[in-house]
């Protein structure tokens, strides 16, 4: 190798280290780690390890309170994903991660890299990807801002999915004008691995290689961990260089090579490249082995010339894995990578120095200890105030006087929360693969197990306005309509991710929300047993000072044992009889009627008794399991009526509902929780009304379904084409105009 000219680095002073967002008690605490200056390179690899996004110093302490063991659980927390039994010798291996700020600065690449980093984490662990979900949050319509990053993300996270072959079969998409600045971008990939070939990270073996695999280093995503852990402002835009450029057909020639290596017994640890790039997949590994890693930097793939230790180490150029091997192994290996036209190389050994050692053009870039790097990372106690109890809404709130009852539900079935996203689901593949059974459009997707009769149901869900008002309440209510919306379709909930959303910790009222919600999610888990394991903290989402509301994306998996049992939500016949599963009291704070047709955001949102969670959903699953329904919904966003009427533009069937007479705005668009509308044949109604009062389930008979329209009560007739038109129109007229 020719002789490389040596880079001149700064020196690092303590203002340096505030440019890498180190505050001055945590310099203080890397001097006192180093016993002396650290290099540039050190630095670097202080003030990423030590980001929030990396290290969860706010966020830690809180997150320890969900609950992340049960009977399904092999590995929870602490690795790259989560993984469940999900019987016969195999395992659902799943997780949800945030490309939030990267997707507000650059839409496309910020998106597509997301989905990109999502799928590493879960093949990493030597699961098939076989399905993506994504849960999107946009700024007010009216923004200038909102088509443009609406249009970039979709694609992206199209353009990554459709060409890696992994079908996008679900999740969600609401707008509010709390992200105008701040959209998120919430990815999800769930997989299927032989549940006793789970591969984990941690480092063994002294003078076992390390090598790295995938793309070649650019200096494409540098502080892109750091990026993430701060505020944006009006400089945003200058950021674009921190955001990660991705490439899905490297992508899926690393899930082949990857996965065909791992058919071998070669493979001792194996860490993605995600934030903080090299750094964060050699800390993590030495640490989890209690070890040391020796990496000689220039043996590190490059695509750019010139690149120094600092910026290879921070990089977070995509498509790229570090690997132990099994000492011998390297050229087996070897060949199966270059088969596949990627990089290998080996970089380094694994010591038993307990430190990561940096060399580079014969210098000694970086010495550092492994375990005081992570053991030592700041931990704070964020102060943090509870929200302030909403004011109950005054009594009898209903409709405006003069507005008809059709005008109504047409405004809410357009409303951009409500209208349907099929102008977005449509872009992505769902069906590649072949063992999608239901994509978007229901309550839970559904993805068959390759050659099996069961199936694994997945949905992502979170209402932030509820979590705005009562953060404890809301929390409660994510985890609950998760479970609800898997128990839907036929499927036994097993766990879940989370993806936690908020504003700058360092307020006390945004720490209030994250504690807020987090006390609520752990109470529903725990009464649902529905464990936590995995997720992704992303905190300062704001921008010139206007925070997010706070948004705890829950995704849920669950299993269906025989694919025969499983229901949508589209009515199968006419002739059916509509029930309702549970009890409704017209609860309007935080609800969409109060927002869309009052213009007002206030009051408590819905109150979520888990016990009654539990008792309903056990009901309606046991019903769709022993075959007694046709048709399942449950009752969310927009209230009664719109459960229905979604149920109805689903199949093309009406339905008339003599048992919603005479019923106030409150009843058909209350947000009341723990409720089902289920479509059952005739002549299982009395079996269906003898098991709800033994198991003191309240049961309301609505109607029938039959004809082409919706006809509610006294009110007249609705045509279903006319709501068809309403809600199917809003998102393509608005893509396509040109006026914000």
């Amino acid at each position: 190798m020719s002789a490389q000219p040596l880079l001149t680095e700064p020196a690092v002073t303590p203002a340096l280290a505030a440019e890498h967002g180190l505050s001055d008690a945590e310099y203080a605490l890397v001097l006192e780690i180093m016993g002396r200056t650290p290099s540039f390179t050190e630095l670097g690899i202080f003030s990423v390890m030590w980001s929030e996004h990396c290290s969860y110093k706010s966020s830690k302490v809180w997150l320890r309170q969900l609950p992340t063991t049960g009977p399904h659980v092999i590995c929870g927390p602490g690795e790259n994903a989560g993984v469940i039994d999900i019987g016969d010798g195999l395992a659902a291996v799943f997780k949800m991660e945030s490309h939030n700020h990267p997707s507000f600065i650059e839409p496309y690449q910020g998106a597509a890299t997301g989905v990109g980093g999502i799928l590493r984490d879960v093949f990493t662990m030597g699961a098939r990807p076989i399905a993506n979900l994504n849960a999107l949050r946009f700024g007010d319509p009216r923004h200038p801002k909102t088509r443009h990053l609406i249009s970039g993300v979709v694609a992206g996270i199209g353009g990554y999915g459709n060409c890696i072959g992994v079908p996008t079969v679900g999740g969600e998409t609401n707008f509010h004008r709390s992200y105008d600045g701040n959209n998120l971008v919430n990815a999800m990939t769930v997989g299927i691995a032989p549940a006793d070939r789970i591969f984990y990270s941690a480092a063994a073996g002294v003078g076992n290689p390390v090598v790295y695999v995938g793309s070649k280093t650019g200096r494409d995503g540098i502080h892109g961990a750091t990026m993430a852990s701060t505020e944006f402002s009006d400089d945003s835009e200058e950021k674009r260089p921190t955001v990660q450029v991705g490439d899905p057909f490297t992508e899926k020639l690393l899930v082949e090579a990857c996965l065909e290596l791992m058919a071998t017994d070669a493979i001792i640890g194996i860490q993605d490249m995600g934030a903080a790039g090299l750094t964060s997949s050699a800390v993590e590994m030495a640490d989890k082995g209690g070890l040391g890693i020796a990496l000689d930097l220039d043996q590190v793939p490059q695509r750019e010339t010139g690149m120094s230790a600092y910026e290879i180490m921070l990089s977070e150029s995509q498509e790229r894995m570090l690997m132990i091997l099994k000492p011998g192994r390297e050229d087996e290996a070897r060949r199966i990578f270059e088969k596949w036209e990627l990089d290998f190389a080996v970089i380094g050994r694994v010591t038993d120095t307990g430190r990561l050692v940096l060399t580079m053009h014969g210098q000694t870039k970086a010495d550092l200890p492994v375990s005081p790097l992570v053991e030592r990372a700041p931990l704070y106690q964020r102060p943090w105030e509870p929200t302030p109890a909403a004011s109950p809404l005054e009594a009898g709130l209903g409709a405006p006087a003069g507005r008809s009852f059709d005008d109504l539900l047409l405004t809410l079935m357009a409303c951009p929360d409500l209208a349907s996203k099929r102008w977005i689901w449509e872009q992505y593949d769902s069906q590649v693969g072949a063992d999608t059974m239901a994509g978007s459009g229901g309550d839970a997707a559904l993805v068959r197990v390759h050659g099996t009769d069961k199936a694994l149901a997945m949905t992502t869900d979170c209402t932030p306005r509820y979590c705005a008002a009562d953060p404890v309440e809301g929390g409660r209510q994510a985890v609950a309509e998760a479970w609800r919306n898997l128990t839907a379709v036929g499927a036994t909930p097993l766990a879940v991710t989370d993806n936690m959303n908020f504003g700058n910790p360092q307020k006390p009222r945004i720490m209030g929300q994250f504690v807020g919600c987090i006390q609520g999610m752990a109470e529903a888990c725990r009464a649902l047993d529905f464990p936590v394991v995995s997720g992704n903290v992303s905190l300062y989402n704001e921008t010139s000072g206007e925070a997010i509301l706070p948004t705890p994306t829950i995704g849920g998996v669950g299993i269906l044992a025989r694919t025969g049992d499983a229901v949508g939500i589209g009515f199968k016949a006419a002739d059916l009889t509509l029930l309702l599963v549970g009890a409704t009291a017209g609860h309007l704070g935080q609800s969409l009627f109060l927002r869309e047709i009052l213009g007002r955001e206030d009051g408590p949102p819905p109150p979520v008794d888990l016990a009654a969670e539990r008792r309903h959903g056990d009901f309606v699953r046991a019903l769709i399991q022993d075959r007694l329904v046709s048709a399942c919904h449950d009752v969310s966003d927009g209230g009664l009526v719109v459960a229905i009427t979604e149920m109805a533009l689903a199949a093309g069937i009406g339905a008339d509902l003599p048992g919603l007479a005479r019923c106030d705005a409150a009843f058909l668009f209350g947000e009341d929780q723990a409720r089902y509308v289920i479509a059952v044949p005739a002549g299982h109604v009395a079996e269906i009304q003898r098991r709800a009062a033994a198991a003191a389930v309240p049961l309301t008979t609505l109607g029938t379904t039959g004809g082409t329209t919706l006809t509610v009560g006294e009110y007249d007739a609705i045509s279903l084409k006319r709501i068809e038109a309403a809600h199917e129109d809003w998102l393509p007229h608005y893509m396509a105009s040109l006026a914000p």
